[in-house]
């Protein structure tokens, strides 16, 4: 009885090295992690080095023309005819970790480092020396990384180094984060390590926003830890009239960091000031919209409240979808948001109803007490309807008023 065959397949596999396939032209050949790989094995194996550093008593075999041609820094210490220049010469260097160097010398000799699982007193380091030894493409990756890996231990001593170094956007990630954890900040070891210069660009800035007691406190621990800077100086970043009298009398007073006349000074500013020409903090949250129950805001005045707060602005009809407030004689009575915490505010985005043909006039008041405001839009004079998009000055607010007139 024959077999029954339900498929057959005969092949023959013909390598790629077989004589009869055709040759597939190449125009370029990529062998660089060759390269690498066999580049960074002499600095595995030690052989042929002419030059050893010496970093924390360890020693550090290398050769010349690989540091010279990486590096304009070492291309000048070895070849420009100093004491480092004669051969097997020994090289003490200051001001660095060994484990940094190691680092170091890896992406020298291959191009590669690897960063994770590193303590970030040493990624601090690595970045120093991409920076003194003028890797600059270095730099920018370790500062990517150092984004990523921010929290309350090291974003201090990170903004330190990233100051010192002038790199913008490690500073920058670093202020964001301070600022929306100032109070946490505040409390951190490494708050009391910061350098004088890196501690005042942290407390000026209006959108480190923590209560005025609590950034004077620090700053007076922080003076106890740095005796020998100029304390005055320090204590020129606190803004005495957002304190309360009793802060003022049984905090700051018995401090003896302040004189009584900067303490009677911020008392009759506090006193003959309107409420919102005082200089507050407030919480700066980019490109965000902070008229959200993400964010803590209510609306306080006004019908339908909640709608206001949803985020669809695309349904909405007669019934549902939208906010609302009746329009009276004293323009009092219009939609007021209370935000979660005080915040700094430059732009508003309305969306006014225009599923008919009626349009409005209408102002926009901001304040912090609700007893003083201060108007920062007045379309009193237009009829408006559908997106309003408003833009003016930066302003430091808890509570927006929308009113028709």
């Amino acid at each position: 009885m024959a077999s029954k065959i339900s498929d057959y397949h005969l092949f023959y596999k013909m390598s790629n090295s077989h004589p009869l396939r055709p040759f597939t032209a190449v125009g370029e050949i990529d062998h660089v992690h060759i390269l690498s790989e066999h580049i960074g094995a002499l600095l595995i194996g030690e052989e042929y080095g002419d030059v050893t550093f010496v970093v924390e008593k360890k020693r550090f075999p290398a050769h010349r023309v690989i540091l010279a041609a990486r590096c304009q820094y070492f291309r000048a210490l070895l070849y420009g005819g100093m004491r480092e220049s004669q051969p097997e010469a020994e090289i003490p260097l200051q001001d660095t970790t060994a484990e940094a160097f190691t680092m170091l010398l890896k992406y020298i000799y291959t191009g590669r480092a690897t960063l994770t699982d590193e303590k970030e007193e040493v990624l601090l380091d690595f970045l120093s020396l991409a920076h003194k030894y003028g890797f600059p493409e270095l730099e920018d990756s370790t500062s990517e990384y150092l984004c990523t890996i921010l929290n309350i231990q090291n974003v201090c001593m990170t903004f330190d180094v990233a100051s010192l170094y002038s790199l913008p956007k490690l500073t920058c990630m670093c202020c964001m984060f301070m600022d929306r954890n100032a109070q946490e900040v505040l409390s951190s070891e490494g708050f009391l390590s910061l350098s004088k210069t890196a501690l005042l660009n942290i407390v000026l800035r209006d959108s480190f926003a923590a209560p005025e007691k609590d950034i004077f406190l620090a700053l007076l621990n922080w003076c106890k830890h740095n005796s020998k800077e100029n304390h005055a100086e320090i204590m020129q970043a606190v803004r005495l009239p957002l304190m309360s009298l009793t802060e003022l009398l049984n905090v700051v007073r018995p401090s003896g960091l302040l004189s009584p006349d900067a303490i009677l000074d911020a008392i009759k500013v506090r006193s003959e000031s309107r409420d919102m020409d005082l200089n507050y903090r407030g919480m700066l949250i980019p490109e965000e919209n902070i008229a959200t129950m993400k964010y803590g805001a209510q609306v306080v005045k006004g019908e339908l409240k909640s709608a206001l707060l949803d985020g669809d602005t695309q349904n909405y009809d007669l019934d549902h979808g939208f906010s609302r407030h009746p329009i009276d004689d004293d323009c009092r009575s219009g939609i007021e948001i209370k935000l979660g915490q005080p915040s700094i505010i430059n732009h508003i985005r309305i969306l006014l109803w225009d599923r008919d043909s009626r349009s409005y006039s209408y102002f926009i008041e901001v304040s912090m007490d609700e007893l003083d405001w201060i108007r920062v839009i007045d379309h009193s004079q237009y009829l408006c309807r559908s997106w309003q998009k408003l833009y003016f000055p930066a302003r430091v607010c808890r509570l927006v008023l929308m009113a028709n007139k």
